[in-house]
């Protein structure tokens, strides 16, 4: 870790710490305000000094599972997506504890509403401050060359072009290109080491000798740079494994996913209660769309459109946006994709189709379909357990019927309303990209990471980002 990021991270320790008392105070006002104490009378006795002198003993709780979540040891500067909802997760499980812990004593105080209150003020304070101090970080490396991390991006293709484009575009990322290497040498990379200086190598191309690759890991590991590279299809399936011993004999196995077993249960209940929740938030809406789709076009306010997930079939809801019969005008009764639909396929390698003008879709259902309102009904698939909220993007039957041998590992856990390839711009992507995401997601699968995730979708809905789809 550098120094600039060891200072930042020293900072935000006190950050988060002040903020949590700020949180504490804020709440404590609000429910011994005259207005509230109106509306809810105060039955019980707490004054200001005690309450904070409770505050100021379960501060250091929040600290230590800050860190417990790694928000005081990465390096350079954090997405902010993930930051929030390791946040939210860090917060929740201290009050958790709290709650806990009242229950079982009642010796602190017995207040419903400080509760949500501070858990409310709480998020929001934590999160303020971390902006703050994100924004001093990003206008030191900008403004003052202090902090960024000094990139180096090894390799020649479309995978180093992204990775270019998407630093350049954004300040927030702490990064600074500092060169480009098509054929690199390790002479030329002590060169650079030197001056100006190297933080963070990441090797773009996937076929580079195991010896090269070799050589410049013991470079970097000699040096103190960090080393990230982009994985072939069997390195990213191979990526999540455990160690066990067999006498004298070491062995590796290779681990399908981290859903096995408990993770299964608790996405399971997650999936069950969101999906729950949004379709008793939502029913208005759905009777509001009803309507409309009814007035703009024939046909049923639902699609009821053939997908697969671990491998079976189903039929995924959605809102209808497409006219009457829009599966049987696409493919033959054969199940081949009929000739005039297959010239305005955009996708030319894989087995995803994408028109970006269907000439099927309605006036109403060129609307819902870019701001993603005809996404919502796939809450009745997750309730139904047919999908989850997130994970891998459901394909059609004669899409999954084109899969490769390695493709088809995305067929192990169930498929998604939303994921790592749908946040990260499938529509842009090519399918051996998108796959490599969503495999990704299975051998890496947390709460953290499906957090995250939601909250990504729920930031592109809002400003209607129909790529991130």
């Amino acid at each position: 870790m550098k120094r600039s990021e060891l200072m930042f991270n020293v900072l935000l320790v006190f950050v988060d710490f002040a903020m949590i008392v700020v949180a504490g105070m804020l709440a404590y006002s609000l429910r011994f305000s005259d207005r509230l104490s109106l509306l809810r009378p105060i039955v019980f006795d707490l004054p200001f000094s005690s309450f904070m002198e409770i505050v100021f003993i379960v501060s250091p709780f929040f600290v230590v599972s800050f860190a417990l979540l790694g928000l005081y040891s990465n390096s350079g500067i954090r997405k902010i997506v993930k930051e929030i909802a390791q946040v939210i997760i860090g917060i929740s499980a201290v009050f958790m504890l709290l709650i806990f812990v009242t229950f079982m004593q009642r010796e602190m105080f017995s207040s419903r509403f400080i509760f949500f209150a501070g858990w409310f003020f709480a998020i929001f304070s934590v999160v303020s401050g971390r902006l703050f101090v994100r924004f001093i970080q990003i206008w030191a490396a900008d403004k003052l060359k202090f902090g960024f991390h000094r990139l180096v991006l090894l390799g020649e293709n479309t995978i180093v072009k992204t990775v270019q484009k998407e630093i350049r575009g954004k300040k927030a990322s702490g990064y600074k290109i500092v060169r480009k290497l098509r054929n690199f040498k390790i002479e030329e990379l002590e060169k650079i080491y030197k001056d100006p200086g190297i933080d963070e190598i990441i090797l773009c191309s996937t076929n580079v000798e195991k010896r090269r690759i070799q050589e410049l890991l013991d470079f970097c590991q000699e040096k103190n740079i960090d080393f990230k590279f982009v994985p072939d299809m069997f390195q990213a399936q191979a990526a999540l494994f455990e160690m066990q011993t067999i006498a004298d004999i070491t062995l590796i196995e290779v681990k399908r996913t981290p859903l096995d077993g408990w993770g299964k249960i608790i996405k399971r209940v997650v999936d069950v209660v969101g999906s729950f929740l949004g379709l008793v938030t939502l029913s208005l809406f759905f009777a509001i769309m009803a309507v409309v789709i009814k007035l703009d076009s024939e046909g049923p306010v639902f699609e009821r459109l053939e997908r697969v997930s671990r491998g079976k079939k189903f039929r995924l809801y959605k809102f209808r946006s497409m006219v009457k019969n829009a599966h049987s005008l696409k493919y033959d009764k054969d199940g081949n994709l009929r000739p005039e639909f297959e010239k305005l396929n955009e996708r030319n390698e894989g087995p995803l189709f994408k028109i970006k003008n269907d000439p099927r879709v309605t006036r109403v259902g060129r609307f819902i379909r870019k701001t993603r309102l005809d996404e919502f009904p796939q809450l009745i698939n997750v309730f139904r357990g047919e999908i989850s909220l997130v994970g891998p993007r459901p394909h059609e039957p004669e899409e999954v019927a084109k899969y490769k041998k390695h493709h088809r590992k995305l067929l192990m856990i169930k498929s998604g309303m939303t994921g790592m390839a749908q946040v990260n711009g499938s529509s842009d992507l090519d399918f051996e990209r998108e796959a490599k995401l969503d495999i990704y997601y299975i051998e890496n699968w947390s709460l953290l990471l499906d957090s995250t995730i939601l909250i990504k979708t729920l930031l592109s809905f809002i400003k209607g980002d129909r790529s991130a789809c």
